[in-house]
Order: structure tokens, then C-alpha cells, then sequence
């Protein structure tokens, strides 16, 4: 089977500066992720983490070096041309849900949706009633966000993240917010959606979370300190 490459970094570096510090966020960063791969992203607080995969989704912009996302040179994108891009290509799960308070479930998961040139209202209302489906909450369609439990809210957010078909899921943490059980049940839902052939990608200081994913990779300093497979047939069913 051919290996189709999906997003590479090449040098990636991000300093962020603040008054006369230079903070080193990431450097030299060299990452391939291909299609159909469910790769964890691991370290400790403040390592690097989450502003990797804010430059993976195009929220934040490199300082330097080369980013590649399926096809498309990101790094000297205009601000219209990522925002199109990241909503095309990228589905974000985030650690707090990120709802739409006054939206009811169904106007949470079209909203990405309605910013795509290529969905008209029909196939919209069709993909959200798919992507409703694949996480059971079908019927809380016409429901708020405040009348859901936290695990309701996440599984609605990774409807809202799988509606328009993204060449990728990014997930900040996607249980962080979560009770031991519903953390269980959205991982399960992640590992669903890998088998039907979604690219996954995951930020998770959780070591059970990441023992989900086919790869870990380690970052520690804004460096990436290991890349490995995981072994699977070694984690406990």
C-alpha cells in the first residue's frame, strides 16, 4: 500500500517575544504525518505541545521553516487563505468543548460548515445529520449546550470536527475535561473514527490516551525528543 504524506514540517521554529525575551516555543521541529495515522503528541506542561498543534490547524503562524498541509504551502498563507484552508482541511476537537452557547446541537455542528463555498443548505443539513449519527447524539439535535453532560458537549464538539470531512483531526486534550467514563467513551469514538480511515492527530498528557494512537511522539523544550510506533499488542485491553 502507498504511503501518501498528509502534513510535514521542515525546521519548524516559533519564538514568541515579549518585551526583550525570546521565548524558544518550538525548534527544529521535523514531523511527517500520513494519511489514515492517529498520532499522540506527549510531554509535559509547557513544553511545546499545544503551540505545535496550533501551527499543525494554522491558528498561529511558524517563525521559521516549511509547512506542508495536504498539498498546500502553509507557511506564507494570507490571514482569507488559512482561515479557508484550516476550515476545509482540519477538524479541531478542543479540551473545553468550545460550543456555541446560544446554538442549539444541530446549528453548533453546521456552523463550520456554512463558510464552505463548496456546501450548499441541503448537503449541510445532511452532513450533520451523519456526523450526529456517528457519535449518537441524534436526538439532541434541537438541545443547548448547557442541557448536555460534559460527555454530551465533547461528543457533539467531534460531530462539529468530522461534519465537513477534514483531511485531519486535531485533538487538544479531548479528555481533559472529562470524568474517567466519558473520557473512555470519546477515546472509543476517536478509535472509531480511525478505523473507518480518519488522520488523527492528539495532544494528551494522559499516558492511557496516548497508548490509543498507533504513534507517540514525545516533545520535551520545544524539541521533538522521540518518534515512535506503539506497540499495541503491549497495552492492556
Amino acid at each position: 500500500m502507498t504511503t501518501q504524506t498528509l502534513l510535514q514540517l521542515n525546521n519548524i521554529e516559533k519564538i514568541f517575544y515579549t518585551d526583550e525575551v525570546e521565548t524558544h516555543a518550538l525548534s527544529n521541529i521535523q514531523l511527517v504525518i500520513n494519511k489514515g495515522e492517529y498520532v499522540a503528541i506527549s510531554g509535559p506542561s509547557g513544553c511545546g505541545k499545544s503551540t505545535l498543534l496550533s501551527v499543525l490547524g494554522l491558528l498561529d503562524t511558524p517563525t521559521g521553516g516549511e509547512y506542508v498541509l495536504n498539498g498546500h504551502q502553509a507557511v506564507n498563507l494570507t490571514t482569507a487563505q488559512r482561515a479557508q484552508i484550516r476550515n476545509k482541511e482540519v477538524g479541531f476537537i478542543f479540551q473545553s468543548f468550545n460550543l456555541i452557547s446560544d446554538l442549539t446541537v444541530e446549528e453548533n455542528v453546521a456552523l463550520p460548515l456554512t463558510y464552505r463555498d463548496d456546501f450548499n443548505a441541503k448537503q449541510i443539513k445532511t452532513a450533520v445529520k451523519s456526523a450526529l449519527e456517528k457519535v449518537d447524539m441524534q436526538h439532541r439535535a434541537n438541545h443547548y449546550p448547557s442541557q448536555l453532560s460534559g460527555g454530551q458537549q465533547q461528543r457533539v464538539a467531534v460531530a462539529r470536527a468530522i461534519a465537513g470531512k477534514p483531511a485531519i483531526i486535531l485533538a487538544d486534550e479531548p479528555t481533559g475535561n472529562l470524568d474517567s467514563k466519558n473520557a473512555e467513551a470519546v477515546m472509543d469514538l476517536l478509535d472509531d473514527l480511525h478505523r473507518e480511515g480518519s488522520t488523527i492527530c492528539m495532544v494528551t498528557h494522559d499516558p492511557r490516551s496516548a497508548e490509543k494512537a498507533q504513534r507517540l511522539v514525545e516533545i520535551l523544550d520545544g524539541k521533538v525528543i522521540a518518534d515512535n510506533i506503539i506497540q499495541r499488542s503491549t497495552v492492556a485491553a
